[in-house]
């Protein structure tokens, strides 16, 4: 099953403006992020466990091998959502005081740990398995905000995402989703997800904003099934093809203000590539400008 969380504004709305470093170590605080990200995430897996995996019949724990499905698309959903819930994990343990070490070996790791246990349910259930793309893609993800801190002590390059609406969804609503919060989620035809890397982190020049990013990004379309394969014959142009995207865009979190509210609004957003103009390569060397593309 894949696993595709495009979105973590609640946690992140409250980590970015609340979690601010303490000057000394807490460790009442420390207890507290420990105990409430294991609450947290404990009753996330039961309650997935009894909504999702409960109706669907149980086999030996096994592996697939389902690389190729849907453009890569659902990988990147993995990678994505893995390095979002790192973020929030080590922020909130750099609000309690900890150290680097403490923030990136217990923090950072959040999302590979929650995603590894889905694995672990994907493996037992007979519908499913186990998915070893989906393992490094996790991994991928952790690596990404562990390295940069290591590196640089910062977040210079931050994957982002974007939807819209697409006719695929209409086409299968069953599996692409019915409603626009369905086809978020599973509609991979409408999703972009991009690396926002900031310009003036990487040159240090006065002359560039420290708020302007430049982004680029990754897409499929004429995606009605899982496998490359099994297009649709009855849709123009209908075999899957790739698209790639070059853009600029904003870490909101670089713009300085004293408002508590755009603070809040800034952080939440963060996690999403703003509207801006775009070029479009496809995979079938087709390039299309944006004026504005999300």
């Amino acid at each position: 099953m894949c696993m595709v969380v495009p979105f973590f504004i609640s946690a992140q709305n409250t980590i970015n403006q609340f979690l601010k470093p303490s000057d000394t170590l807490n460790s009442n605080r420390k207890t507290t992020v420990f105990t409430s990200e294991a609450v947290i995430l404990g009753s996330a897996l039961i309650g997935l466990n009894q909504i999702w995996y409960k109706d669907y019949p149980q086999s030996k724990f096994h592996f697939i091998n389902d690389n190729k499905q849907w453009m890569q698309m659902d990988k990147i959903g993995h990678f994505y959502s893995t390095y979002q819930l790192g973020s929030i994990g080590a922020n909130a343990l750099k609000w309690s005081g900890a150290s680097q070490k403490q923030q990136l070996v217990y923090g950072a790791t959040l999302g590979f740990a929650f995603l590894s246990v889905v694995e672990v349910f994907d493996g037992f259930s007979k519908e499913w398995g186990a998915s070893t793309g989906d393992i490094f893609a996790n991994a991928s993800g952790t690596a990404l905000y562990v390295g940069q801190e290591l590196l640089w002590k910062e977040q210079r390059i931050i994957p982002k995402f974007s939807f819209h609406t697409t006719k695929f969804a209409a086409a299968r609503p069953e599996l692409l989703g019915r409603s626009l919060n369905e086809q978020i989620l599973k509609d991979y035809n409408g999703q972009t997800y991009w690396l926002s890397a900031n310009l003036y982190a990487f040159s240090k020049w006065k002359s560039v904003p420290k708020w302007l990013n430049l982004a680029v990004g990754y897409g499929a379309e004429n995606m009605l099934f899982g496998s490359s394969n099994d297009f649709n014959e009855t849709l123009e142009n209908s075999r899957p093809y790739r698209q790639f995207y070059l853009s600029f865009d904003v870490d909101l979190t670089k713009i300085h203000t004293k408002s508590h509210l755009l603070k809040t609004f800034f952080s939440v957003f963060n996690t999403l590539k703003i509207p801006a103009p775009t070029l479009q390569i496809n995979g079938n060397k087709r390039v299309t400008g944006h004026l504005f593309y999300f």
